[in-house]
């Protein structure tokens, strides 16, 4: 399976909702195998599948110090999330070079299909909330730097530009 390459921000796919994927195929499989290959290389906890430029709600989670533990989700949904807060760095290949320390839910419980096509309800906290909360923004058409003031995200993807 190929590592993809990123969309490049501002790219309007990194602005749009992904569609629903309703039920899980074996092509969906092999997008979420092409995922992770291209997660491991980053390096990074996440990929959210338009980031590559495929349109659909599916994402990776591996937030695991050893790897090989990828959670892949079809149709994430947060279906609670603590009050209390975990500030973590968050960045992105589509905007390299840059980011930005981001706070969000400690814990969330997020509903998605499994790679088996099965619903399923599962906790997350700490990096790996922070990393599944990343992915649905994406999957919305948002980015972790629409969670910055306008001025700070301004800068950053100025630096960003200047990086490449």
């Amino acid at each position: 399976m190929p590592v993809r390459p990123f969309v490049p921000y501002p790219d309007k796919r990194l602005r749009s909702a992904a569609a629903p994927v309703g039920t899980v195929t074996e092509a969906h499989r092999e997008i979420w195998q092409d995922m992770i290959e291209t997660m491991d290389a980053m390096p990074g906890v996440g990929l959210a599948a338009p980031q590559i430029g495929v349109m659909l709600r599916l994402a990776v989670v591996d937030a695991s110090e050893e790897r090989g533990q990828a959670i892949r989700m079809a149709d994430p949904e947060i279906v609670s999330a603590s009050e209390e807060v975990s500030t973590y760095p968050e960045g992105s290949p589509n905007l390299p070079g840059v980011n930005a320390k981001i706070s969000r839910p400690a814990r969330v419980t997020v509903a998605f299909t499994d790679h088996l096509g099965m619903r399923v309800r599962q906790e997350f906290e700490g990096l790996w909330a922070t990393s599944v909360q990343h992915q649905i923004d994406h999957l919305n058409g948002k980015m972790y730097i629409d969670h910055l003031s306008r001025v700070k995200r301004e800068m950053l993807v100025k630096k960003s530009r200047r990086s490449v």
